[in-house]
C-alpha cells in the first residue's frame, strides 16, 4: 500500500517494495472481444498470451480437498483468501455478480457492548450500530462498531435488552452498562489511531448474542493483541 497510487517511487523504495504485474483475465485478443465468452475460454486465451509466472495461480478442483489445499496455499503465501469463479460465466464489468464468490477465513471474539446507536431508515426504531469492547484492567477497550449481521429479530431483542441497560441518551447514541456479550466475526485486526487500544476489527459482523456469558468472560485485549501479533509474524514469514 505504500506504493499504491504513486506515479513514481524512489530507487530505494523500488528496491524495498518491488512490484510485479500479474494478470487474471483476458478481455480481448487479436481484436476480438472475449467479454461474453465463458471464463474457461478467457483463461485459456490468457495462458496462450503470457508465461505462467505472469498469470495468477488458478485451479479447477476435482474435490473439496483440492479446493481446501489451494486455499491453504494462498493463505500461506500471505493472501487474504481466494476468489471462486464459475468457469461458464461471462465477464461482468463493474461487479463480481453471482458467479464470483470471495472465500476467506474469519475469526471470532466475544465482546461487550459499550453503547449503541439508533438506526436509520427501516431500522430507525431499533438500536443498531454496536460499540464493541474487550476486557482490560477492570474496564473495556473499544475495538470498533458494527451493525452487520443483525436480523430483524436480533435487532428487536437487543434494543429491548440494551434499553434495560441504558446509562444515558442523546439523539443518536445510547451508552449502556457493559453487560451484554456478543460473538463477533471479523476478517483481521488492523492498527487504528482512532481507538485507545490502537487496534480495530476489520469487517466485523454479529454472529449471535451471548446472554449465557457474563462480561467477565468476554475476550481480553491480551487475546486481541496476540492475534494481531500472529498476523504480523505470519505476513513477515
Amino acid at each position: 500500500m505504500r506504493r499504491f497510487g504513486r506515479g513514481s517511487a524512489s530507487p530505494s523504495l523500488r528496491s524495498e517494495l518491488p512490484l510485479t504485474p500479474v494478470f487474471f483475465d483476458c478481455l480481448q485478443r487479436g481484436g476480438t472481444t472475449l467479454l461474453d465468452q465463458p471464463a474457461r475460454t478467457r483463461f485459456a486465451a490468457l495462458a496462450d498470451c503470457l508465461p505462467s509466472r505472469s498469470i495468477i495461480p488458478r485451479l479447477e478442483p476435482r474435490s473439496a480437498g483440492d479446493a481446501e489445499a489451494f486455499l491453504a496455499a494462498a493463505l500461506a503465501a500471505g493472501h487474504e483468501g481466494i476468489m471462486a469463479k464459475s468457469a461458464d460465466s461471462p465477464y461482468e464489468a463493474g461487479g463480481r455478480g453471482g458467479a464470483w464468490l470471495k472465500i476467506k477465513p474469519s475469526h471470532t471474539l466475544d465482546l461487550v457492548v459499550l453503547a449503541a446507536e439508533w438506526g436509520s431508515g427501516r431500522r430507525r426504531d431499533w438500536l443498531s450500530n454496536l460499540h464493541l469492547g474487550a476486557r482490560e484492567g477492570g474496564g473495556f477497550v473499544m475495538l470498533g462498531k458494527t451493525f452487520k449481521g443483525l436480523t430483524d429479530a436480533m435487532l428487536a431483542w437487543q434494543t429491548e435488552r440494551l434499553l434495560a441497560l441504558e446509562l444515558a441518551r442523546d439523539d443518536h447514541v445510547v451508552p449502556v452498562r457493559p453487560e451484554l456479550v456478543v460473538e463477533i466475526a471479523f476478517n483481521e485486526i488492523q492498527e487504528s489511531p482512532r481507538y485507545p487500544g490502537g487496534l480495530a476489527l476489520r469487517f466485523a459482523r454479529v454472529k449471535r448474542h451471548r446472554p449465557d456469558k457474563h462480561a467477565a468472560q468476554a475476550s481480553a485485549m491480551g487475546e486481541v493483541r496476540a492475534l494481531f501479533a500472529g498476523q504480523v509474524a505470519y505476513r513477515a514469514a
